[in-house]
């Protein structure tokens, strides 16, 4: 067969293990193994198994990963999410729709530090449902609000998703990191402004809480100093050149155990699982990158993205709408993928394309980071929506997923604006020199 062929038949054989429940790291590790052994020969694929193996488990910039995952984690144990959201309902609550509209600034500060959209739904699932329930919140709204606004968790930064894609692209995690912040920014207000408008239409679905004072209001606002303080730290410093990554990632960690510590919200036993948390996800994170590396190899040798890119270049059609198709291929992969297994196999092949097209490879990050988002929350796989229903075990699934798409169309318009104005996630990172 030739190597076309061939690596045709890997990425099928790979979307077969997937639905197989295979894990992704070593359904693709296999299917590159396999693959590259079958195009070169077995000595060199084991070889290259070695030595992807070895480069992966000791390389510094994967460093970043555990570093970021472990400031999310000692976050949620020190309590901050929790004041995320009691500091949001005293400044919203008061209007119709002003929980869910709290949820969503909540979800908002809370993906500032901690870069998981599960790790986003499940923390804030549990404190915003009850709340909801208690003052007799629409179920559809309640559930579609938390699920959707959780995935801000791998957009906005630290994010992830968004250094899975720095590490596979070699493109800078700093300027990938200030990139989602405009976007995150615009998706939070437009999510925002979806929930104002699904009140306005209906009040009867987001009745309004009892009135704060502005009193009240600035005593609620010193509940997110710490979480300012943690963004402005790692993000700020990145933004500044004062840390690398991994340093910003290590002080973020470090000054989310030290307000556990101060505040004393932060036991033994909440931080041994906190530390277990980071860390089973941080290893998950590491395999997975290894075998998209070993998977991308595969890639490099069956000749498909090269042949794709130039193919894709002679076409009598305007690169943009090459773009459009990229990214819907991207939507309806979402609808059978996770996130980051669905950016860690595909940017082998689409990156080249992106490449020669001429597009910005850090506005094609953002764009593939957004519509990574909609994968979380459709179905089937929808990992958002089946996270709220473990936290909601008593409202459908159906009620849930029709829950999220007024949001969903919000995503969908968040990445039109994108795609037609770069400039917002390219304006930032042009101040970044590294």
């Amino acid at each position: 067969m030739s190597p076309v062929i061939v690596g045709i038949v890997g990425i099928a054989l790979l979307l077969l293990l997937f639905l197989l429940r295979m894990p992704v790291a070593f359904a693709m590790a296999l299917v590159g193994l396999v693959g590259f052994a079958y195009l070169t020969n077995p000595g060199a694929a084991l070889s290259l198994l070695a030595q992807d193996i070895f480069e992966q488990f000791s390389s510094y910039p994967l460093t970043v990963i555990p570093m970021f995952i472990l400031m999310g984690t000692f976050a949620f144990a020190s309590g901050i999410s929790r004041r995320l959201y009691e500091t949001s309902y005293t400044w919203v609550g008061q209007f119709r729709g002003g929980l869910t509209m709290a949820t969503v600034i909540a979800c908002a500060g809370f993906a500032a530090i901690s870069g998981s959209t599960a790790a986003t739904a499940a923390t804030m699932g549990k404190i915003a449902l009850p709340e909801m329930k208690k003052y007799n919140y629409d179920d559809t709204l309640a559930t579609g609000t938390v699920a959707a606004s959780a995935t801000l968790g791998i957009l906005i930064p630290p994010s992830t998703v968004l250094i899975v894609y720095g590490i596979l692209t070699e493109e800078s995690i700093g300027k990938l990191f200030i990139a989602g912040v405009l976007p995150g920014v615009l998706l939070s207000l437009s999510f925002v402004a979806t929930v104002a408008i699904l009140c306005l239409r209906n009040p009867t679905i987001g009745p309004p809480g009892a009135p704060t004072s502005w009193k009240e209001k600035l005593r609620a606002t010193t509940g997110i100093l710490e979480a300012i303080i943690l963004f402005l730290l790692a993000i700020g410093g990145l933004f500044l050149g004062w840390f690398s990554p991994t340093q910003a990632g290590s002080i973020g960690a470090g000054g989310a155990l030290i307000i556990g510590l101060v505040r004393r919200q932060l036991t033994w036993r909440t931080f041994l699982e906190a530390g277990r948390e980071g860390l089973r996800t941080a290893c998950m994170v590491i395999f997975i990158i290894t075998g998209a590396v070993i998977f991308g190899h595969f890639m490099a040798v069956s000749m498909i993205p090269f042949l794709l890119a130039d193919w894709l270049e002679t076409l009598p059609i305007h690169p943009m709408a090459v773009m459009g198709v990229i990214v819907l291929i991207y939507f309806i992969g979402g609808f059978f993928m996770d996130s980051m297994a669905l950016v860690v196999v595909t940017i082998p092949i689409f990156f080249p394309v992106v490449m020669k097209l001429g597009f910005d490879p850090i506005w094609f990050g953002v764009i593939v980071v957004l519509v990574a988002e909609m994968g979380v929350i459709t179905p089937p796989v929808g990992v958002n929506v089946f996270v709220i229903k473990g936290i909601a075990p008593d409202v459908p699934l159906e009620i849930i997923f029709k829950g999220i798409l007024p949001f969903l169309a919000s995503l969908i318009i968040v990445t039109v604006i994108l795609i037609f104005f770069p400039q917002i996630a390219t304006f930032l990172p042009s101040f970044v020199s590294y």
